[in-house]
């Protein structure tokens, strides 16, 4: 296990989540499912209790805790990708897996896990300054799925 790993509380779909996760994003895997050894407040002696997984990289444990505590936009995995393509691949996954579009790029996935799909694009136009940023920033302010060629063209001008 890594020194650092990220803990995602789920209600009682850890491994459901990982394995769609891992289906979804390079460097991405199901590594070890642990069992509980006797009964927890949210389940029994048998029932999944933990998932070690990656996710595009980074390290992570999913916890079936219950339903005691839900998700929010708080935590985020960003995902960037490298055109419209790559946006589209992943944004589609999750909302059209049971998950809902937000705003300016973020998305959730059905067990509430919030996602920012951001094109490469789309930082780089930010990170730059600018009258480009400005123009990007506001075309972005409108958007639910980042449009890659929307994103170029305000940056433009």
């Amino acid at each position: 296990m890594a020194k650092n790993t990220i803990c995602i509380w789920y209600d009682k779909d850890a491994e459901a989540a990982a394995r769609f996760y891992a289906e979804i994003f390079p460097d991405s895997s199901v590594t070890a499912i642990h069992h509980a050894p006797g009964d927890f407040p949210s389940g029994e002696k048998g029932d999944v209790l933990t998932v070690e997984f990656t996710v595009a990289g980074i390290p992570c444990l999913g916890l079936n805790g219950g339903p005691a505590f839900k998700h929010n936009e708080a935590f985020s995995f960003q995902i960037a990708t490298d055109d419209q393509e790559e946006t589209d691949l992943y944004w589609n996954a999750i909302v059209g897996n049971g998950g809902q579009e937000s705003a300016c790029g973020w998305c959730k996935d059905k067990w509430g896990v919030s996602w920012q799909i951001t094109p490469r694009v789309l930082t780089e136009a930010l990170f730059a300054g600018g009258d480009g940023a400005k123009r990007a920033f506001a075309v972005m302010m409108d958007m639910k799925k980042i449009d890659v060629a929307a994103i170029e063209a305000a940056r433009r001008g």
